[in-house]
């Protein structure tokens, strides 16, 4: 099942193993129930600490169980091969059960711990998923860490006719003691925070403790992790609060235009900016989405950053990095089957369509790129384009056209999203040349038309924004308010790419740099004033 490179890597990880760890599986008579034989007697054959058993009884086949033998309710289950993405969450499994720390905080592991209830969670992934990872290993950690919490982690390519029964249609997918708990991304500190009801109030008081910076950078991009580090190589008291680590970029996958570096996926840039950024004296706080902005009184006083959680942090200076999202199509039907059939990530989700018919909405790159990567998945791909012509660059739209099972429709306009109440069955659009009406049955609707700035926190705060809302700044990245700046997806320069974003970012770094050391802080007005 693994390859000589992989094989040698795992057997280096397992090196780190404390104690033993066993595997428990549950098979058929099927070939996914033989390859998973063929991988749990590879694993096993790569360390003594390591054992195997054929024994299970575990109704879903392929299963198996990765428990720790000093302890067997410390465990997590796998029903499915965890390989493509989740190969790093099988080897992190291994990991903990074999006694091997986690690199999170003590605090978080000691919430996990102090969990009361129990909790079954069943989670639902795609080997494709770039998102699922940290759903999956934020889950096995609080299997493996407190007895009472049990997680099964389900591939659902492999138990389709469950994934259709449970109505899941985009990954990941959490269920919790039967009932729906969560759709999307999550780490492990938004799950304790869904499960602990204090956990907010806790962590808004202690962010709230933190002394005024010199530099708060909000949103963690690319753009974000740039200025950060320009702001921090100065020796000025720079931290970071982002929603996510990464933004936009981790929703991201192959990227192919990063000057010198040929192709690289988005979760790995994102957490290659992570570690880049733990170089230096960053203050990174995660999980908190800014609220509203209000602007220092005086030059050189503190501007002071609102958060949802009610937690508030103040700075000098402020760079504001927080991107932009998918744009909604805005129809009717969208909000209702969203997660039902209306998808906005193809590599997450496309998976769950094999076999059947999807419209994708979006003549741009990103639309082309999501039909052409869905047309090898699914059974039929519509690919529906408002203006009179695609959009993408010629090498895709070569590529798109040169497929079978592709239908291109342009000057149509998308104005329902229909469905039988549960899952989607349809879309109409209208001939925007001859007004007429049409209507495709349809299984699943992948909307891909481009991106809005999350800027709606700052409509009254005194910035200037555009017409379609992104942060007005000038050749310094600097806004309408003195002190503050902005950089990336949010502002008005052109062309939303990753290398602009970090070059902005970096801008926008020196130039709250030139700002603090060409005005005088509050504190040293008022010693002069003495």
């Amino acid at each position: 099942m693994l390859d000589a490179t992989m094989t040698q890597q795992l057997k280096q990880y397992l090196g780190n193993l404390r104690e033993g760890v066993e595997l428990v599986a549950s098979l058929g008579d099927d070939k996914r129930s033989a390859d998973t034989r063929a991988l749990i007697e590879q694993i096993a054959g790569l360390h003594d600490l390591v054992t195997a058993r054929f024994d299970g009884a575990d109704a879903r086949r392929p299963s198996f169980e990765i428990r720790r033998a000093s302890d067997p309710s410390r465990s997590v289950r796998f029903a499915g091969l965890p390989m493509g993405h989740e190969f790093t969450s099988l080897v992190l499994a291994l990991l903990w059960a074999g006694g091997h720390p986690p690199k999170v905080e003590a605090e978080v592991l000691e919430q996990i711990a102090a969990l009361d209830g129990d909790y079954d969670f069943e989670m639902y992934f795609s080997l494709s998923c770039h998102n699922c990872p940290d759903v999956v290993q934020a889950l096995t950690l609080m299997a493996l860490y407190n007895p009472r919490v049990s997680a099964t982690l389900i591939e659902g390519g492999a138990f389709q006719a469950e994934v259709e029964e449970r109505g899941v249609m985009a990954v990941p997918a959490t269920f919790l003691n039967g009932q729906m708990f969560a759709s999307g991304k999550m780490g492990v500190e938004e799950i304790l925070a869904k499960l602990d009801s204090g956990a907010e109030a806790r962590a808004a008081a202690k962010l709230s403790e933190k002394a005024p910076m010199d530099v708060l950078v909000v949103g963690g991009g690319p753009a974000g992790a740039s200025a950060a580090i320009y702001a921090a190589r100065k020796g000025f008291s720079t931290g970071i609060a982002a929603e996510r680590f990464g933004g936009q970029v981790m929703d991201t996958m192959g990227i192919e235009n990063f000057i010198s570096v040929p192709y690289t996926e988005g979760p790995k840039l994102a957490a290659q900016l992570e570690a880049h950024v733990g170089e230096y004296d960053i203050d990174v706080m995660k999980l908190v989405t800014a609220s509203r902005l209000v602007p220092a009184s005086q030059p050189g006083g503190y501007h002071s950053v609102e958060f949802s959680n009610g937690a508030v942090l103040k700075a000098r200076t402020l760079i504001l990095s927080t991107g932009a999202r998918w744009r909604n199509l805005g129809v009717p039907g969208e909000e209702t089957y969203k997660t039902k059939g209306v998808a906005y990530c193809p590599h997450c989700d496309g998976p769950l369509f094999k076999g059947k018919r999807v419209a994708v909405i979006g003549g741009g790159n990103s639309g082309v790129e999501a039909a052409i990567d869905l047309a090898g998945i699914v059974g039929h791909v519509t690919l529906i384009e408002f203006d009179s012509a695609l959009r993408a660059d010629a090498v895709l739209q070569a590529k798109l056209r040169s497929m079978p099972n592709v239908t291109i429709l342009t000057s149509a306009q998308t104005t329902e999203i229909t469905g039988d109440g549960s899952r989607v069955n349809g879309l109409v659009y209208q001939d925007r040349t001859s007004g007429v009406e049409h209507r495709i049955d349809l299984e699943g609707v992948f909307v891909q038309i481009g991106l809005v700035p999350n800027t709606e926190w700052l409509k009254d705060s005194g910035i200037a924004l555009s017409k379609h809302g992104e942060i007005a700044i000038d050749h310094k990245a600097a806004t309408s308010i003195p002190g503050v700046f902005a950089a990336g997806d949010c502002t008005t320069v052109p062309y939303k790419q990753i290398i602009i974003a970090m070059g902005e970012g970096s801008k926008a770094g020196l130039s709250a740099f030139d700002y603090l050391i060409r005005t005088e802080s509050v504190e040293e007005l008022a010693v002069a004033a003495e």
